[in-house]
């Protein structure tokens, strides 16, 4: 806001989203104060508060809503929050067609999705899913570690790992949805 008319400004460039959403530049975060803050600046700048506002204002409004929605997304996910913080520190995250990924973690993948695409059996999928779930979280704590010792390199490639989880996880969720 302008401190002198009070008026809505527009939404810095490129905004650093941990500045943003009033955290510390790390892997480790505090889901509950990132959601206490996201509540707070969509209280004080969401579209619906500025109706009666010049159109410019509005518009800037729904900037602001939209950044901070996608702040708030971004580090409260793992993956995504993982792959900004590499962003920020000038590393290029892993892709796919990197060949330092090793055999045995894509073996396990390419079995885990063929057990998912084998005939559904509930029971086979919650398994599946505990499966997947559990190893997410072991990744999460990895990533944590390397964030936290400052290898950055170690940590991209946990990333890429956790990844290919949530691809599984994004697979196994549309196979719940009722087509």
């Amino acid at each position: 806001f302008c401190p002198g008319c009070q008026a809505l400004q527009p939404p810095a460039p490129r905004p650093d989203l941990f500045r943003l959403m009033d955290c510390d530049r790390s892997f480790r975060i505090d889901a509950e104060q990132l959601q206490r803050r996201f509540r707070s600046l969509q209280r004080t700048v969401h579209p619906d508060r500025f109706g009666q506002r010049p159109p410019k204002e509005k518009h800037y409004s729904e900037q602001h809503s939209s950044l901070i929605n996608k702040a708030y997304q971004t580090l409260l996910n793992p993956l995504s929050r993982g792959l900004y913080l590499l962003e920020l520190r000038g590393v290029e995250p892993a892709q796919e067609t990197d060949s330092d990924t090793d055999s045995a973690f894509l073996t396990e993948i390419m079995e885990i999705n063929e057990k998912i695409t084998e005939p559904k059996n509930k029971d086979k999928l919650e398994e599946i899913e505990t499966l997947v779930k559990v190893k997410q979280e072991e990744l999460t704590r990895e990533v944590t570690s390397a964030f936290e010792r400052d290898d950055l390199q170690e940590a991209k490639k946990l990333l890429a790992k956790m990844k290919y989880y949530a691809n599984l996880e994004d697979k196994l969720k549309a196979m719940k949805i009722p087509s």
